[in-house]
């Protein structure tokens, strides 16, 4: 009798063990699905960027981009095709880079990734476009068939030139200003550390 009854008390202990440890065990099956949850909750169209100088500089540069890129694709004949083809790589890079800031930044991707500089990167987005549809345009004006296509390709690099430049300009003074921001609080915080360091050697004299 006695070795019949110790296997039952064994399995009920077992069981309770096993119930106590499946209800205490932090690892809970739900936990990644909420996070994931979490993270897809925090992407959300931005629509006070789009309304912002900013937001609207960009809207024009990727539309302006885009009608440059069509009217020079309808060139099918060409010689020398040099202007042509240089003219087509940057009005493409431009619409392209362009496109991927603006949807970072209306959709507040931006947020997700804190250590990149954004506004440096928009900075030289801008001013490397500019000056590249600017030398693009003025070659495509200075070898070309005066064909329509390429004229109006001509005019309107010129006018995405003009938006990237005023963008480039708008970029330049945020990104003193945040650097100036940023500087600022940074010897504010060694005044201050130096300054509670100095009240505490007052404070102790004897370790001087």
């Amino acid at each position: 009798m006695r070795t019949s009854e110790e296997p039952d008390g064994f399995d009920g202990e077992a069981s309770n063990t096993s119930m106590i440890s499946g209800t205490s065990s932090p690892y809970q099956p739900t936990t990644e699905p909420v996070h994931a949850r979490n993270v897809l909750g925090g992407i959300r169209c931005d629509v006070e960027y789009l309304k912002s100088y900013f937001g609207l500089l960009k809207l024009v540069e990727v539309v302006l981009s885009l009608i440059g890129f069509i009217c020079i694709e309808t060139i099918m004949m060409c010689s020398p095709c040099g202007g042509v083809y240089f003219f087509e790589f940057v009005s493409c890079s431009a619409f392209v880079v362009t496109g991927v800031l603006l949807l970072i930044f209306s959709l507040n991707l931006h947020t997700k990734v804190p250590h990149v500089n954004w506004s440096l990167t928009d900075l030289v987005n801008t001013a490397a476009s500019a000056f590249f549809f600017f030398l693009s345009s003025l070659v495509l004006a200075c070898i070309n068939h005066n064909t329509g296509a390429e004229i109006a390709a001509v005019i309107f690099g010129f006018l995405v030139t003009g938006v990237y430049g005023i963008n480039t300009f708008l970029a330049v003074r945020r990104w003193r200003l945040g650097n100036g921001c940023q500087g600022a609080a940074q010897t504010s915080e060694y005044m201050r550390a130096r300054t509670a360091s100095r009240g505490e050697m007052e404070a102790r004299p004897e370790l001087a």
